[in-house]
Parts: structure tokens; C-alpha cells; sequence
């Protein structure tokens, strides 16, 4: 089994997913590999808490230019997780 802190890379914090924060959902940054049943298990091994839904989703690459040179952004995947109403919330974003 992958370690946790491999699939979960970093929280989202936009302003669209600090209005999630009130519905108990929250945004990740993670492994492009990893399926839901490895993003639900690795939110409850970190923050010790009951997940009841994850939706994921790939951001495509786009394309970038700084002066003449061309290229393109990194693909990344993103975790929508919803937490059971009887878990807590999770501690970083409570300062947001």
C-alpha cells in the first residue's frame, strides 16, 4: 500500500473551495494515479476523520509563454472529498 502523504499532495484553497469548507467538502491536490478508494483512505488515515464521497477529476495541461519560448503547464488531479456530518473539521483550514 502507497504511503498516505504520497497520495495526498497539498489542500486547493480558492475562493470557490472556502465555500465548500461550510458543507464539511474539501479540495486536494492529488497522485494522478490514485483512484477514490486510495484518496478516501488516505483522508482518513491524516486527519482521523469519516469521508463519505470523493469526486476526482484531471485538470488538463495548457498552454503557457514566457517572451518567445512555448510550453505547457503540468496535468494534475483533484480530489473533491465529502466528509460524513458526524466527523470534525479538518484543523488547516480553519484559519482560512
Amino acid at each position: 500500500m502507497k504511503n498516505p502523504r504520497d497520495i495526498i499532495k497539498r489542500p486547493v484553497i480558492t475562493e470557490r473551495t472556502s465555500d465548500f469548507m461550510a458543507a464539511k467538502r474539501y479540495v486536494f491536490e492529488v497522485d494522478i494515479r490514485a483512484n477514490k478508494t486510495e484518496i478516501k483512505s488516505a483522508v482518513e488515515q491524516i486527519f482521523k476523520v469519516k469521508v463519505d464521497s470523493v469526486n476526482t477529476m484531471r485538470v488538463p495541461a495548457k498552454p503557457k509563454r514566457y517572451g518567445r519560448h512555448n510550453g505547457y503547464t503540468s496535468e494534475w488531479k483533484k480530489a473533491i472529498v465529502q466528509l460524513s456530518a458526524e466527523s470534525k473539521e479538518l484543523e488547516f483550514f480553519e484559519s482560512v
